[in-house]
């Protein structure tokens, strides 16, 4: 790597470091939710532990800690890493990926590009993560500081369609990566790979070889955690389609197979559709437990926790009252016994007053910002700076700038107060609350003629291009408002405004929020113009708040 490319990567870590957050600081420790909290306060949790978008989620323990990294698609920073001291209560401590590469690409909104499901470990004193780029290959990023800056990405095996890689070092010193390929970009699927690679695990050996084919009795396959038992490697991978699938577990005395199979745990008779990809945790006292997400539409894919035995060297995942080998998952269960005391509870930010100069660590844009988006806190206020619009843009979807965040629940109320500070000039300058997905509705506020108009947009087909619909709901005797979308069941959007914060005018009920491309609904703030100008206007966010 140019050391040139390296004071780039520099330089993009500390933008985002003044962007979203410090990652050595407390800032968003101990945040309380009113949304949803898993731990029930009587030596019980509930699931989902993490009831929002952390999409392929992968975990690893070191010593007493914690660690969990997710998806983050066409996100930036991207590769959030949460923390917990006893796999229940969590909380966001940083991003691995400060910008995606390619830049040039990334700077353009890739719906559905970027982070597929990444594997997170520690080996010789340093974390990894593994993460592919469907379109790319896969990449590797070290740290010897979970919460510092991470190395820039390293291809470590270039291909178009390799996806859901894991490393795994053998106590020979031998280096392994498993991986799956994505369908829509290699022409194959459901069949899992494993490559050699160089002991510091940067680069590959050779090309792979299929070690696994699914076709047969576990289509779409991929996903796999690479393990080591009693002398037998492990593949836990996911199969059957992620809503509708289950937890296959292969196992071989030989990296390289044959391999055995067996289901591990399926939906049966529960709520919880898709049960699988995730994560083998153990605990210091012995316990054994597995990450795993749920698909819930708008939702995204949330987090569950389950309990895990093994039976005869193979793993049995939630809970098997049948004994036919096959768990199903808990809704409710003991906590792990983690060995240490009892832990507060906490849970992933969401909520940000912006009374410091750093983001609340949940904020992600939809594509590589660039420092004219936004001007960190000063006075307890955001600002947003409009930008231009896409030429040729028919809606927001291919707006790079839109401020992001998870959904936080099945039933939450999202409330901003913002403040439109345009420029003089007729640049169609308009800021706003956005509920982002393939159909997205918003409300925002636009100067007309000498006066601020608020309005309701909404649009469905966005990715291809749909126009938005656009309606007037008023005048504002001010230059702000209050903003508020209240979310029923995962899904159902009501809008509403004020001028006071106290009293709050329904404007739209009923709207269906929609899933993005791979990741569930966000929420947006966002400033944005129709047209190109030498000095923008911005938008002033004085704090946003979620709520019951």
């Amino acid at each position: 790597m140019s050391n040139t490319w390296r004071n780039v990567w520099k330089y993009s870590a500390l933008v985002v470091y003044l962007a979203c957050g410090e990652s050595s600081s407390t800032f968003g420790q101990n945040y309380h939710s009113q949304v949803w909290n898993p731990d029930l306060g009587n030596g019980k949790f509930k699931n989902p532990i993490i009831n929002a978008d952390y999409s392929d989620p992968d975990a690893i323990r070191v010593g007493e800690d914690y660690y969990m990294t997710a998806s983050s698609f066409n996100h930036s920073p991207g590769l959030p890493i949460l923390h917990s001291k006893d796999m229940i209560n969590w909380t966001i401590i940083g991003h691995a990926l400060p910008r995606q590469i390619p830049e040039s690409v990334f700077s353009k909104v890739q719906h559905g590009g970027g982070v597929w499901a990444p594997s997170i470990r520690y080996h010789n004193n340093e974390f990894y993560i593994y993460y592919p780029d469907p379109d790319y290959g896969i990449y590797q990023i070290r740290t010897k500081d979970i919460r510092g800056s991470w190395s820039a990405p390293t291809l470590v095996f270039e291909g178009k369609g390799l996806i859901d890689p894991c490393p795994f070092w053998d106590e020979d010193g031998r280096a392994y990566l498993a991986y799956a390929y994505a369908g829509s970009r290699a022409g194959l699927k459901s069949v899992i790979g494993i490559a050699r690679m160089n002991a510091e695990g940067n680069s590959v050996l050779d090309r792979g070889t299929i070690v696994y084919d699914g076709h047969e009795l576990d289509p779409t396959i991929e996903g796999p955690k690479v393990y080591k038992r009693n002398g037998y490697y492990y593949l836990f991978a996911p199969a059957g389609g992620v809503a509708t699938g289950w937890q296959l577990i292969l196992r071989s005395k030989n990296i390289y197979g044959p391999y055995e199979r067996k289901v591990a745990m399926a939906q049966n008779k529960s709520t919880v559709n898709g049960p699988h990809q995730g994560a083998w945790v153990d605990t210091p006292t012995g316990e054994d437990w597995f990450f795993h997400f749920q698909d819930k539409e708008a939702m995204g894919r949330v987090v569950h926790l389950q309990p895990m035995v093994w039976n005869a060297d193979w793993p049995v995942i939630g809970e098997d009252k049948d004994g036919d080998g096959i768990g199903t998952p808990v809704m409710s269960y003991e906590k792990p016994n983690v060995g240490t005391s009892v832990h507060p509870p906490t849970n992933p930010q969401e909520s940000d007053e912006f009374d410091t100069p750093h983001l609340g660590l949940q904020w992600q844009w939809q594509a590589n910002p660039d420092g004219t988006w936004l001007m960190p806190s000063q006075d307890g206020k955001l600002r947003l700076y409009s930008q231009q619009l896409p030429e040729g843009s028919k809606n927001l979807m291919a707006a790079p700038n839109i401020l992001t965040q998870k959904f936080p629940g099945d039933d939450f109320t999202a409330t901003t107060k913002i403040r439109l500070c345009p420029n003089e000039k007729d640049l169609g300058e308009k800021a706003g609350l956005v509920v982002v997905g393939e159909a997205y509705s918003q409300l925002f506020i636009r100067k007309e003629k000498g006066s601020f108009q608020l309005y309701y947009g909404s649009c469905t087909g966005a990715y291809s291009g749909t126009e938005e619909q656009v309606r007037l709901i008023g005048t504002l005797p001010e230059d702000f408002v209050y903003l508020r979308v209240q979310v029923k069941n995962g899904k159902t959007c009501s809008w509403a405004y004020s001028l006071d914060g106290k009293k709050y005018t329904v404007v739209e009920n009923g709207f269906q929020a929609k899933p993005g491309k791979w990741i569930g609904a966000t929420l947006g703030l966002y400033a944005s113009r129709e047209k190109h100008i030498n000095d923008s206007g911005y938008a002033e966010v004085d704090w946003f708040r979620i709520e019951k």
